[in-house]
């Protein structure tokens, strides 16, 4: 029991972890673009996150590892289920990584144009695709006799789906505003602030129409624990309106740690609104892939216990070791990008 339970909860803090910091690399990527007014304030803005980009996207490959090694019989009715959503959300990490390396290897101007565009592009795939992905969980899959499924591009029209791929994009940009503006000083700082108070509205607007949506649509049906996700979602609005009031009063430190309990939030009403299934089962509500069905034997996991001791304990010093080192505002750390 014990096992069934650890290893649940370590692959949610993987992905609240993920949602968290790749989720402020995809806010600044939506905003770098257009909030620099020239070349070297986007270098600027884009160099704020330089030294954490790339470290912020093992936690994805963590939580990859241990959906492999301890969820076998979900990873591989997920991943061809959600095979199209999924190869989006990699298409854009993978062109926002390279447009973000590449962009000041070129000095023309209409070159850097091209690599903007394709900035704002690999944060906007994968943020919104995210959210389309928890929407979808949330209000159901359509499950065959095995438990199996395959979802069409019909699948994400769904209201409630659409609002949540929003309502992560709003996240999403806050956050990388909230980050932009603790990093960054001078106008540019002045920018982001004001365009992370402008997205907080927007994402807490969004969030309390999913909340309603919730509650009209199929999804009420679905959920399984609907207190518990009514509560992370009630949370996920107070904390979007907590980080626009620190904001507003210069405390863009304090607006980041609310925007980064914002960012994880949706991973908590996941977890916690389908508990104890893994997949719910959108015609039949209330059955589906359970928990226990879903996870490896106990030996197996037994056995990927002590390479988690190892391993998860590394990464999150080596994580916190580097935010540590480069913790000072942009300009006074080298130029990356």
């Amino acid at each position: 029991m014990t096992l069934q339970l650890v290893w649940p909860a370590l692959l949610g803090l993987l992905l609240a972890g993920y949602f968290v910091l790749a989720g402020l690399d995809y806010g600044v990527q939506l905003l770098a673009p257009t909030l620099g007014r020239d070349d070297g304030e986007r270098r600027a803005l884009l160099n704020a996150f330089g030294p954490f980009f790339l470290g912020n996207e093992v936690w994805l490959v963590a939580a990859a590892g241990v959906l492999f090694g301890a969820f076998p019989f979900l990873e591989g009715r997920l991943l061809s289920g959600m095979y199209f959503l999924f190869a989006a959300i990699l298409t854009g990490i993978v062109v926002g990584n390279a447009a973000v390396q590449v962009r000041s290897r070129h000095r023309s101007a209409s070159a850097r144009r091209i690599w903007d565009g394709l900035i704002f592009l690999g944060g906007l795939m994968p943020a919104a695709g995210w959210g389309l992905v928890t929407g979808r969980l949330l209000a159901g899959v359509p499950l065959d006799a095995g438990n199996a499924f395959s979802l069409g591009p019909a699948d994400l029209l769904d209201p409630f789906v659409l609002l949540c791929g929003a309502t992560t994009t709003a996240v999403f940009l806050a956050h990388g505003a909230s980050f932009l503006a603790w990093r960054t000083g001078g106008e540019p700082g002045a920018r982001a602030a004001r365009a992370g108070r402008r997205a907080l509205f927007v994402a807490t607007g969004a969030a309390a129409a999913v909340l309603v949506a919730g509650f009209l649509s199929s999804a009420r049906h679905t959920v399984v624990n609907s207190r518990p996700a009514l509560a992370a979602g009630v949370a996920l609005v107070v904390a979007l309106l907590a980080g626009a009031a620190l904001l507003r009063v210069g405390r863009p430190g304090r607006a980041f740690a609310a925007t980064s309990c914002a960012a994880a939030l949706p991973v908590v009403a996941l977890g916690a609104g389908l508990h104890p299934f893994v997949l719910v089962s959108s015609g039949a509500p209330g059955t589906g892939l359970r928990l226990s069905e879903a996870m490896a034997e106990a030996a197996t996991l037994r056995i990927l216990v002590g390479s988690a001791v190892v391993m998860v304990p590394l990464m999150l010093l080596a994580q916190a070791w580097n935010w540590w080192l480069f913790r000072h505002r942009t300009g006074r750390t080298p130029t990356y990008l």
